[in-house]
């Protein structure tokens, strides 16, 4: 190979272990820890995500997401994001947080992810806040020639409750791969995993398609891993009940090339969950929960594990 920096950093990426899920849309089992990080490798940018937003000023677009008897999901995301971003950058040394929006206007997920990969974020976290459709049953409202009369009617679901974490499905891997080439061997410029790569390479080339792929994976395998960690503290520390991690076609996921998770913090329309999502010791619960597995995180990406 022509670039010895990137022939040492292939091989370094190979020896991470590869962790693929079989099925869509199901809860992932547990990745297993990287067993060989980049060397010198720091945690330096997370990209905290408050998902849906409202309209800009001037425009008609915007996006609220779901909503519960009292407040909106874009709310409470820019609540949870701003205190989160607070705690990270006091909590986490030489740890810097880039909000993808820091009011309640809303941006487009394709700005959202150009945010991060411009940042060069090494982490990516989305804040959501989740909730059910309405059910459709069939009611009795009358009576013609002794038969039973129904109509469908919409009733809210509110039985859903806690948090679900997501990362990318891998239907969406093609999308990441171009994320990838663009962010990590396009536009390398001496900070970041893709540092070594500043040498003007072809993404058409075998080689940079070799580390392409060795990225893909190992930014998936952390993703996983991540999502665990965040789980296993709102599970084990706060008590909180979980559906697990599972696989979604989440676009602004796989558009931001580094690993990526989204957390469903709860259910808006579920009236305990929002009374939570909205009090400040649900808020402050949720961002000490999430500090304390990036603080996990962190400290594993940054050293050999064993």
């Amino acid at each position: 190979m022509k670039n010895k920096a990137l022939k040492r950093l292939i091989f370094g990426l190979l020896a991470l272990p590869v962790c693929f899920s079989l099925f869509s849309f199901t809860i992932i089992t547990p990745a297993k820890n990287d067993t060989v990080v980049n060397k010198g490798f720091k945690l330096k940018t997370i990209i905290v995500d408050a998902g849906h937003g409202g309209a800009p000023t001037g425009t008609g677009h915007f996006s609220h997401g779901a909503s519960g008897s009292f407040s909106t999901e874009r709310g409470v995301t820019l609540a949870i994001a701003l205190k989160l971003q607070k705690a990270i950058e006091k909590e986490l040394n030489k740890v810097k947080v880039v909000l993808t929006r820091s009011t309640e206007d809303d941006v487009s997920w394709e700005r959202r992810s150009e945010i991060a990969n411009e940042n060069r974020g090494d982490l990516f976290i989305s804040l959501h806040c989740n909730s059910l459709s309405d059910r459709v049953v069939r009611e009795v409202v009358g009576h013609k020639h002794g038969r039973a009369i129904y109509k469908s009617v919409r009733v809210p679901n509110r039985s859903g409750k806690g948090v679900l974490l997501l990362v990318y499905g891998l239907h969406r891997t093609r999308e990441e791969e171009k994320a990838i080439s663009k962010n990590q061997l396009e536009g390398s410029e001496g900070e970041g995993e893709g540092a070594e790569m500043n040498a003007g390479l072809d993404p058409n080339d075998p080689e940079s398609i070799i580390l392409i792929n060795q990225y893909k994976s190992k930014f998936r395998q952390r993703s996983i891993h991540l999502a665990n960690l965040i789980n296993t503290e709102f599970t084990e520390t706060d008590g909180r009940q979980s559906e697990g991690i599972r696989e979604q076609g989440v676009l602004v996921l796989c558009h931001s090339a580094m690993p990526a998770v989204l957390v469903e913090t709860g259910y808006i329309n579920n009236p305990d969950d929002e009374a939570y999502l909205n009090s400040e010791k649900g808020q402050d619960e949720i961002v000490s929960t999430l500090v304390r597995a990036l603080k996990n995180y962190k400290d594993e990406v940054e050293q050999v594990v064993k």
